[in-house]
């Protein structure tokens, strides 16, 4: 299935879960946020469920419940401050992603990363592992960025000259979907990240793709 009649000429990727496997640095940094403030730590498979919605969310899932602000507050500035200095530990591109990134250079095609994380660890992560194959990229600095919010979308596509009717969002989440329908962009799936192929047919994706080459073939 083709998930546009018309060229493609820009793709916006989500990241954790969809470009970069983040999963184990990001459990590492909850983890330690959670055991320098006496909280139980937390399992791989509970954080691979909190993630989706930016990392205060993130920590809201995976603090005990009913915390004080303060309390709270602590915690999540010990997993920023641990996570911003963690960022390439055990993160890794899936495989496939380069050379899908490399192809949709050769084809002319631009490509952005709109992100729920903290801009700043956006722009770190994506320098180290991707360098100059990104036109732009786009963190959350502020609540109403978050995804599925469209802005950050919509900023993407305004950077890369593109528009709703040549642009394709790419991720592995309801989130990602919902995010692309409020950007009036139709998305396509992956079922390498941290959700499951039904979720994201529920959600709506147009496609569901198992490998990063598979891509190619929908545009």
């Amino acid at each position: 299935m083709r998930p546009t009649d018309r060229p493609v000429c820009a793709v916006i990727f989500d990241l954790d879960g969809t470009l970069l496997d983040t999963l184990e640095d990001l459990t590492a940094a909850v983890n330690f946020a959670l055991r320098s403030c006496g909280h139980p730590e937390r399992s791989t498979d509970e954080v691979r469920a909190f993630i989706g919605n930016g990392v205060t969310r993130l920590m809201q899932r995976a603090a005990p419940p009913n915390l004080p602000e303060d309390a709270w507050q602590r915690c999540f500035d010990a997993f920023q401050t641990y996570y911003l200095a963690h960022l390439t530990d055990r993160t890794r591109p899936y495989p496939g992603i380069l050379p899908l990134l490399d192809a949709l250079r050769l084809r002319g095609v631009k490509t952005a990363v709109v992100s729920n994380k903290l801009h700043a660890g956006v722009v770190g992560l994506c320098r180290s592992f991707f360098g100059d194959r990104l036109t732009c990229v786009f963190g959350v600095e502020a609540e109403t960025e978050r995804k599925p919010a469209p802005v950050t979308a919509l900023r993407a596509m305004q950077a890369m000259g593109s528009s709703r009717s040549n642009t394709l969002f790419v991720g592995d989440s309801a989130v990602d979907v919902q995010t692309a329908r409020n950007a009036g962009l139709p998305c396509v799936g992956v079922s390498w990240g941290f959700r499951t192929r039904e979720e994201l047919e529920r959600a709506g994706a147009v496609a569901v793709i198992d490998r990063p080459a598979q891509l190619l073939d929908l545009l």
